[in-house]
């Protein structure tokens, strides 16, 4: 019998059961993937999730696979280019490694910390005894059927989860898909620390390093283009490249080094517990790409799980409570970003008063950092946004004319 069975073992997955496994708990970990393996994923972290990576204490061993740090982010309008710092003391930089790299690191941090781990292991189904999840069937490598039995099991695999079938998991908040993007990665296209967007209205795309001195560049546009821009993957990439004429000269000196990969994704909320279970990371909670959040959010929201769970396996808390604290502070947190993000992804043009903004935001550094940390999730939108901040950003260019 284990206290916990995590299903999924990437980004939240690993988190959850490593960080439960740091508190004495026993936990088996499973995934159908093995390791190292792709997902797809834009897998940038920004300072909000390497703060959470220094507490791990795995800073130093993202840094130690040669994946360049990003330290200023460039927004570039057209007319004028917001250039900000998003980190803090803590988290001076962000960075975005493969996650062919990364969730191996983060597995086998999992395992050093007592996980028992299940590579190439398929769950068939969640096994239930008078209404309340009590385990898992699935088969491992050998194919051999296996039944695994725990206090609590827990969904960490990714929006299509099984886990938040099989209980029926509420949604709740839900908005359809709004943009679609690919993305592939380029060679001799250096960064030089920086990451940059490029925003025209109904298309967008933005480009960091990666490791093996590697540049990924993704392309969006609405989701309403999505099946007509398939039929011509590669050709709808570069015409949205080339809506950035310097940046088009970059990248025609560089060389594309694997395939496209794209996606577009739904939006929403699910309930994360129930009798037996509970969800985290993009099980529980997804939101479009187009901002970045999901592996810094997994692991905010790793923590946040695990220190519900651990007020109910300690028995100090009952689980009800304590898990209706992890949804509501969940909710309460990413509900300013999981707006703007949609907002952001659904290729709006911007109000003539959001335009008057940005540009009283251009040439002032303070608010430019403010806008990076804003739009890294560093500060909440909800701060950013507030009167008393525009006011002040306005004061300071009626002080600068």
């Amino acid at each position: 019998m284990y206290d916990a069975i995590v299903v999924g073992a990437r980004c939240a997955g690993s988190s959850t059961a490593m960080l439960l496994a740091r508190r004495g708990y026993k936990v088996l970990l499973v995934d159908k993937a093995t390791f190292p393996s792709d997902t797809v994923s834009t897998h940038l972290i920004h300072p909000r999730g390497m703060a959470a990576l220094r507490r791990w204490g795995l800073v130093e061993r993202v840094a130690a696979t040669g994946c360049p740090p990003i330290r200023t982010y460039d927004f570039d309008f057209g007319p004028f280019t917001l250039s900000g710092s998003p980190g803090t003391k803590d988290a001076p930089v962000s960075y975005g490694p493969r996650r062919t790299v990364f969730d191996k690191l983060l597995l086998d941090a999992a395992a050093e910390a007592g996980v028992e781990v299940r590579e190439g292991f398929a769950v068939d189904e969640v096994t239930f005894s008078d209404g309340r999840v009590t385990g898992i069937r699935g088969q491992g490598k050998g194919g051999s059927a296996v039944h695994e039995q725990a206090r609590g099991v827990v969904g960490a695999d990714g929006p299509n989860s099984l886990v938040a079938k099989a209980v029926s998991a509420e949604q709740y908040n839900e908005k359809p898909k709004l943009q679609a993007s690919y993305y592939t990665y380029w060679s001799g296209l250096p960064m030089n620390g920086h990451f940059e967007a490029y925003d025209r209205g109904q298309k967008a795309f933005a480009v960091w390093p990666t490791n093996d001195d590697l540049t990924l560049v993704i392309v969006g546009w609405p989701y309403a283009e999505f099946e007509a821009n398939r039929k011509d993957i590669e050709g709808n990439y570069m015409r949205g490249l080339e809506m950035a004429p310097q940046f088009y000269e970059r990248i025609r000196a560089a060389k594309r080094e694997e395939r496209f990969v794209g996606a577009a994704v739904p939006n929403f909320f699910r309930k994360p517990f129930g009798p037996g279970w509970a969800l985290v990371g993009d099980a529980g909670y997804n939101k479009d790409f187009i901002t970045a959040q999901g592996m810094s959010d997994a692991f905010v929201h790793a923590e946040l799980c695990v220190n519900a769970l651990d007020q109910w396996l300690s028995g100090s808390r009952q689980f009800d409570d304590a898990m209706a604290e992890y949804q509501s502070t969940r909710d309460r947190q990413v509900l300013p970003m999981y707006d703007f993000t949609c907002k952001f992804a659904s290729f709006t043009p911007p109000s003539p008063e959001m335009r008057q903004l940005l540009g009283a935001v251009h040439g002032n550094q303070e608010a430019m950092d403010g806008f990076a940390r804003m739009f890294t999730g560093t500060i909440s939108p909800a701060e950013f946004f507030s009167e008393e901040n525009i006011g002040k950003i306005f004061a300071a260019k009626s002080a600068r004319s």
